[in-house]
């Protein structure tokens, strides 16, 4: 089996002047077998102190630095890919900025072409793409779904299912969360620190828009 697994940081806002992020990452995490990333989900979680477990979740965002450090040590040494396409928002066309789901979609496109040029896939393996249900009202809807669809069987002639979960229930969702904002921090805050656990493991990183 495939796995594709999807997230993305920061969010699309080009209000930059208010406080929006300058950059905004999309990030694959490509496994074949996602149980031991699932097992570092739990296994982490269940090592956290009770005031840290009221989210129910792990989330980058909110962890404490050794949370992010042991999650991170733990994807460098599991069977996984990473690929990453980072937008620069200042340099987004304006068109695009007023399209928001124009460029999300344009962007996944691209990085998942990226990772069937490097992770070759053959057609009759089964490739399950998974993506986090937070930006599904915006983002992640069935035009999102049958776009992508119809470019990678029409382009790469794979048996693509693409699944919409919460990180609650698809564990491996919470690992690409974290995974994603190490990059995303090592272009918004320059800050190299957590990116530097998981270098090993990315064979793509892309700047969009640079």
């Amino acid at each position: 089996m495939n796995y594709i697994l999807l997230d993305e940081s920061w969010d699309l806002g080009f209000k930059l002047e208010r406080g929006s992020s300058k950059y905004f990452a999309i990030t694959i995490l490509f496994t074949k077998s996602k149980r031991r990333l699932e097992k570092i989900a739990r296994n982490t979680y269940k090592s956290l102190s009770k005031k840290f477990k009221k989210v129910g979740v792990l989330h980058a965002y909110k962890e404490e630095p050794i949370t992010r450090t042991r999650i991170l040590s733990q994807v460098n040494t599991s069977d996984c890919s990473i690929l990453a396409i980072i937008v620069n928002k200042r340099k987004v066309y304006t068109k695009l900025q007023d399209e928001k789901a124009v460029l999300y979609n344009y962007v996944t496109n691209i990085l998942l072409d990226r990772l069937f040029t490097k992770k070759p896939i053959p057609p009759l393996e089964p490739v399950t793409l998974l993506a986090s249900r937070r930006e599904t009202k915006r983002l992640l809807n069935e035009n999102f779904k049958n776009y992508l669809q119809n470019k990678i069987i029409n382009d790469h002639k794979l048996q693509l299912t693409i699944e919409i979960s919460s990180p609650s229930h698809e564990k491996s969702l919470q690992i690409v969360d974290v995974v994603s904002w190490a990059i995303f921090r090592r272009y918004e805050k320059a800050d190299d620190s957590y990116y530097n656990l998981i270098k090993s493991k990315i064979i793509e990183e892309t700047p969009l828009f640079p």
